[in-house]
């Protein structure tokens, strides 16, 4: 009498091994809850796996809305192989696709929210034959101005930034400050003379000559005038020259 079952059991087995009875499930991920400033745009996330291969062709997205008070559920939006934004409805002009299939996104964009967008967004993909998984959610809370979490991060980046130039500036001074004590406490190393760009060293002086009835030599190294030697004779030399040879001869008279 267990010999059928064992029978139907075997063939069972060898069917799911084959895979004819292989049921897949799809896995979907979303945010939970979103918080978003009135008129601002928020992004609601949505990721998926799936066991089976990702075909863009085949794969749909269905997101609906679900208020928080008395109402019934409306479509958001709907994706399969391109985008079907809503044509009426609070969501008109609002929804717009900011997925990617092959990358495993299914998330939208919500444009200007409105007090009225308050309630659960779940998001829908199926990608057959894997067409069996929960559905995700996410609760969308519109408010009137950023929540004190949101400005206390905020607060916390300026903050880090102006602690990270500052101790760029504070390195910078202590580079500074380290080398000039080097300068300082090194002995043999001369100390630095500034020069006068208007002063010239002595090694540099440049002599300049005035052509004139009496040649003058300046020496702009010291500022003094001095007479410039000449190697043409005088007449007071000429004279003292014949006065020699007057001599000269007396003595051979």
């Amino acid at each position: 009498m267990c010999r059928p079952w064992l029978r139907l059991y075997a063939l069972l087995a060898g069917l799911v091994a084959s895979g004819v009875l292989q049921v897949g499930g799809i896995t979907i991920y979303t945010s939970g809850e979103v918080e978003a400033v009135n008129g601002t745009d928020v992004r609601l996330k949505c990721t998926f796996s799936s066991s089976s291969p990702i075909r863009a062709s085949s794969v749909y997205v269905a997101w609906n809305f679900r208020p928080l008070g008395p109402g019934r559920e409306e479509s958001v939006f709907f994706y399969q192989d391109k985008p079907y934004p809503p044509t009426d409805g609070r969501f008109r002009k609002k929804a717009t696709w900011a997925g990617d299939i092959m990358g495993g996104d299914a998330s939208i964009m919500l444009r200007e929210v409105k007090f009225t967008f308050n309630g659960t967004y779940s998001c829908q993909v199926k990608n057959p034959p894997d067409v069996h998984g929960i559905a995700g959610e996410v609760e969308l809370k519109v408010v009137a101005s950023a929540s004190y979490s949101e400005i206390a991060i905020l607060a916390g980046a300026v903050a880090g930034a102006i602690g990270v130039m500052m101790l760029i500036a504070g390195f910078i001074l202590c580079v500074k400050r380290c080398h000039r004590a080097r300068l300082e406490a090194d002995p043999d190393q001369p100390p630095r003379e500034r020069k006068d760009p208007t002063l010239c060293h002595p090694a540099e002086a440049v002599h300049l000559y005035i052509q004139s009835d009496v040649e003058i030599e300046i020496d702009s190294s010291d500022g003094e005038l001095s007479e410039v030697s000449s190697n043409e004779p005088s007449d007071s030399d000429d004279e003292e020259d014949d006065s020699s040879g007057g001599e000269v001869e007396d003595d051979d008279d």
